[in-house]
């Protein structure tokens, strides 16, 4: 494995949910703490390896789609009634 993308190249889900696995729980399985730089370099290869294998609603971090809520929701007028207005 002489790169990255090698690298990335080799993950098997299994080794994919372990990975995943050490960075939610901060841990690996044999118990160890992960460092920042492994935590770090771990969520690299696990969006790596998601972008190659997995659709974009399942991948870490997605959101779903996103509209602003004040464009289905009527905007209330907090200045007047609606009795005080001179229409």
């Amino acid at each position: 494995m002489s790169t990255f993308l090698d690298a990335i190249a080799n993950i098997t889900p299994e080794i994919y949910q372990n990975l995943k696995l050490a960075v939610e729980i901060g841990k690996w399985p044999d118990g160890r703490k992960l460092t920042q730089e492994q935590k770090e370099l771990t969520l690299q290869a696990l969006i790596a390896w998601e972008i190659q294998n997995l659709p974009e609603e399942e991948r870490i971090g997605y959101m779903g789609p996103q509209e602003c809520s004040s464009k289905s929701a009527p905007i209330p007028n907090l200045l007047f009634k609606s009795s005080d207005t001179m229409h």
